[in-house]
């Protein structure tokens, strides 16, 4: 896949991965588009990048992803890669009782429900482009998940099973389908909760993701799977388990 003179949506764009992407890109020479939830990230985003486009979007509300399509065929109808970055992680303890709003969102409909509507929504001209793409970011730990983490790590191994199957639908199609499949990345997806448990390991660079990312496309590879996650990717069933039971020893 060709790296620049692309016209890209990163759902998540403001902070994290998915602004780390869209620097790289911007500075690979394409166009790139950002939305997320938070006026004030992506204003952040805007002053620091001015070149790239913004757009306020709830990606788990069905209304806004349908305000979000038709704003970006509108005015970018060259629109020929999809990033579904977006993403939200909880803590959840299922022996205490959760009957509540969980503060930091809806991780069901956002990382995995939003990825497969988007795609829903897009693929129709995404099939149009001389040459497209879909990217969609799961996570190693939806292959050796945290206990901690039940519902993100649920999502993540979703994606990584609907990716698979999209892929293999898409195969005739002008539109290749990859998946970015990152370790523990230093953004503030997990940062308070690592500070409450005491983790000192904070990551690797959200740019150094981005990095991969690009090569991985450059080579057609369509399960980038960065650093550590090889590790937890590549995995036996019998090691898998092995491994599950280290991570969560002490849990």
């Amino acid at each position: 896949m060709k790296t620049n003179n692309n016209t890209i949506l990163i759902t998540g764009g403001a902070t994290g991965i998915g602004l780390a992407l869209a620097e790289l890109l911007l500075r690979n020479g394409n166009q790139v588009i950002i939305c997320g939830r938070r006026q004030d990230s992506l204003l952040q985003a805007k002053e620091k990048y001015p070149q790239i486009h913004t757009r306020v979007c709830d990606v788990s509300n069905v209304s806004d992803q349908q305000t979000l399509f038709d704003w970006v065929l509108g005015e970018f109808p060259y629109l020929n890669v999809l990033i579904n970055n977006a993403g939200v992680q909880n803590q959840v303890d299922y022996t205490k009782s959760i009957i509540k709003v969980l503060p930091n969102g809806d991780e069901i409909a956002i990382n995995f429900r939003a990825p497969v509507q988007l795609c829903a929504l897009f693929i129709p001209h995404l099939m149009k482009q001389k040459e497209a793409a879909i990217i969609n970011v799961s996570s190693g730990l939806g292959f050796v998940p945290l206990a901690m983490m039940p519902v993100y790590c649920a999502t993540k191994a979703a994606l990584h099973s609907f990716t698979w199957s999209l892929r293999h639908q898409l195969r005739k199609t002008t539109v290749k389908v990859f998946e970015l499949i990152p370790p523990t990345v230093d953004t503030e997806l997990d940062r308070g909760a690592r500070e409450q448990r005491r983790q000192d390991y904070r990551g690797i660079p959200a740019s150094e993701v981005a990095e991969a990312t690009l090569t991985g496309l450059e080579k057609d590879e369509f399960e980038i799977t960065v650093g550590q996650s090889q590790g937890l990717r590549n995995r036996t069933p019998q090691e898998a388990q092995e491994l599950f039971q280290r991570m969560n020893g002490n849990w």
